[in-house]
């Protein structure tokens, strides 16, 4: 006698509607909490993170990345905190360019700050990353150290050569702010355009008791 086979067992798996009828192809995923800088507009000084037992690992993120792409997401990008110091995180590309080789997914990208691009610019490139996001703002290096707090220009700037060397292209995201670097707009424009990046202006989102003056 033959086995009857489920109807559902055998149907692909239905793409993620949203509430308004929309397609949901894009996804987000934060792989940690944690950055090398503390943006003043960003995190206190003294931060406290979430304990390392409460993220989820690289494999169940890998997991859960696989299981969107299943569901008809085209394009994922990972971000943080920043993602580039999670360690092992290159363990994740390397899984995830999987699904740009088999043409189930179109685009992986990542949003950093840059500090640790030169180290990883390449490796990346050769997971299939082709755009990145660059959070940088000012081309000054006092006022990028009152910004970051312990972030160094040279290393992101260092960051963006290598990712540009390597083939990926920049787009940098600069968070406006008034009277700290609202002068330099003009200038940040013409120096991204120069290299061939694109450049957004993003305003500063209300963040308690670090929120800084906003446009």
């Amino acid at each position: 006698m033959a086995q009857m086979i489920s109807p559902l067992a055998t149907s692909a798996p239905q793409p993620i509607i949203d509430p308004f009828g929309r397609h949901v192809s894009y996804l987000r995923v934060s792989v940690t909490d944690r950055c090398d800088f503390r943006c003043v507009y960003c995190m206190s000084e003294d931060m406290h993170f979430l304990p390392k037992q409460d993220l989820l690992t690289l494999e169940e993120l890998d997991r859960l990345c696989s299981a969107f792409v299943g569901r008809g997401v085209k394009k994922l990008r990972i971000t943080g905190g920043e993602p580039l110091v999670r360690r092992d995180i290159m363990q994740l590309f390397r899984s995830l360019s999987r699904h740009l080789d088999s043409g189930a997914l179109e685009e992986l990208t990542v949003t950093t700050n840059g500090s640790q691009l030169a180290r990883y610019a390449s490796e990346l490139a050769a997971c299939g990353v082709r755009r990145i996001n660059v959070s940088l703002d000012t081309l000054k290096a006092d006022r990028f150290k009152e910004i970051t707090r312990w972030g160094d220009l040279d290393k992101v700037l260092a960051g963006i050569d290598a990712a540009q060397k390597a083939g990926i292209h920049v787009k940098i995201n600069a968070v406006a702010l008034k009277g700290v670097n609202d002068d330099e707009i003009e200038t940040m424009i013409e120096w991204a355009h120069g290299r061939g990046m694109d450049i957004t202006f993003i305003e500063v989102m209300p963040m308690g008791d670090i929120e800084t003056s906003r446009f």
